[in-house]
């Protein structure tokens, strides 16, 4: 079964600001909860481009640490990138990250669509540990973006 998550956030800050901070790998670490354990192991040396492969270790339930490989498919600066997981934790992991300008600020959307490992029990696993997990650190990222960025405020 393919799940899908979808996520939008506004900012009272220009596009350029906004993906100066999410296009830099180094930046994940600061909207990842610390209880994931997330650690970039390569690739963070440089801002997001177009084959660019990036490893790092998370530890996302239980204790367990494990090695993520995640490749940028695309890339198109200030307006949007896509990760595809190469390995790591998911029987499959496409996240699309959108930026769009608005009145007064920038959008930010993530739409994320993936699938679980071990077939039957995986998609059992789904509503008790991994859906409310991805929600507890989408919840956070959301957070800590508006305290780096702002919250917007409807323009009249």
């Amino acid at each position: 079964m393919l799940y899908s998550l979808h996520r939008k956030q506004n900012f009272p800050t220009p596009v350029n600001e906004v993906w100066e901070f999410i296009s830099n790998p180094k930046n994940l670490a600061v909207i990842t909860p610390d209880s994931m354990g997330f650690k970039t192991l390569s690739s963070d040396e440089r801002s997001m481009f177009a084959g660019q492969i990036i490893t790092y270790t998370v530890t996302p339930l239980f204790g367990m640490k494990l090695q993520w490989v995640t490749e940028i498919t695309h890339v198109k600066e200030n307006s949007f990138f896509v990760d595809e997981q190469r390995y790591g934790p998911y029987a499959f992991w496409h996240h699309k990250h959108f930026l769009k300008e608005i009145p007064g600020g920038t959008e930010m959307e993530d739409i994320v669509h993936y699938k679980l490992p071990m077939g039957f029990l995986g998609n059992l696993a789904h509503p008790f540990i991994v859906k409310p997990k991805l929600e507890e650190i989408f919840r956070y990222r959301e957070k800590k973006m508006i305290e780096l960025f702002g919250k917007y405020k409807l323009q009249n």
